[in-house]
């Protein structure tokens, strides 16, 4: 069905809540932190850096500044869901392109992508594009560099921000919803929903 397929790297192919969690102390602390970190990533506009808005947000959570530092110091703790190099190594093993858009800096994205243990023929960065997703200007560069057109490129996000951002440049999406996430309804509906990347086998 697609050419290629690009994935959402934090939370579509890592488990970057643990980590957060750990950081911030407490899956409450976490929570209310990711929360006010997304929250700012939406609204930034223009590429304003990563590691200044993971601190804004922990002062807005009303945390410690020292959350930021640990979340930073645990990016090496960064491990993919289980069942994630398995599916990756077949399509890589097929011939099947395989990219990341991640919202994060150019440091910290390069890094985890190499943890997942695949070559990705794209890596591309919100610092890359100048803008966070869901704007289109990520999936658009992804799109580029892959030289597929985007009814041909699954996008597999990880949270549901992706879908309306990646279904708005004609990529059709499959959330991979791990944390079990209501879907609110909107014009942008993944054609798949699952909390496994294993329905990957029977769609490329």
């Amino acid at each position: 069905m697609f050419d290629a397929v690009v994935f959402d790297l934090l939370t579509a192919l890592l488990d970057l809540w643990s980590v957060w969690n750990r950081a911030a102390r407490s899956e409450e602390n976490g929570l209310r932190w990711r929360g006010a970190y997304l929250g700012l990533t939406y609204g930034c506009g223009a590429y304003r850096p990563y590691e200044d808005l993971v601190r804004e947000a922990a002062g807005l959570a009303g945390l410690p500044m020292v959350v930021a530092d640990a979340l930073t110091e645990g990016w090496d703790d960064l491990q993919p869901w289980p069942e994630a190099r398995g599916e990756l190594r077949r399509l890589v093993d097929r011939g099947i392109p395989l990219a990341v858009a991640t919202n994060c800096s150019i440091a910290l994205g390069r890094k985890v992508a190499e943890s997942v243990g695949v070559p990705f023929t794209a890596v591309v960065t919100a610092e890359e594009a100048g803008f966070y997703k869901p704007r289109p200007e990520p999936y658009r560069a992804v799109l580029k560099m892959l030289g597929t057109e985007p009814a041909r490129t699954l996008f597999v996000a990880g949270s549901p921000a992706d879908i309306p951002g990646a279904n708005g440049v004609g990529m059709p999406v499959f959330w991979h919803n791990r944390a079990g996430l209501p879907f609110v309804a909107d014009q942008a509906r993944p054609f798949l929903i699952a909390d496994t990347l294993e329905p990957l086998r029977d769609l490329v």
